[in-house]
């Protein structure tokens, strides 16, 4: 199945490790190194010039991707969820 991050990105949701909300996580400095060090590495991929809301962490073939969304996780998660209803 695919989901749709918002602008023209779409992924598939067998790569997907985990949503995130971006106010609540951020706080921890563990997750902000997280983003730093995949921002460092090229690993980000911006889904919007919006006010980011959450990320999603893919992994697939070894590699890493995070995609910063305007969506919320909310959002992305009734997605996922209704995707065929």
């Amino acid at each position: 199945m695919y989901l749709h991050l918002g602008q023209d990105t779409v992924i598939t949701t067998d790569c997907i490790v985990a949503l995130f909300d971006i106010d609540a996580c951020t706080v921890s400095k563990k997750t902000r190194d997280f983003l730093a060090a995949a921002q460092k590495n090229g690993e980000v991929v911006n889904v919007s010039f919006e006010l980011p809301r959450s990320f999603v962490v893919c992994r697939k073939g070894g590699k890493t991707k995070v995609y910063i969304s305007q969506l919320s996780t909310k959002t992305l998660l009734y997605r996922m969820e209704n995707k065929y209803k």
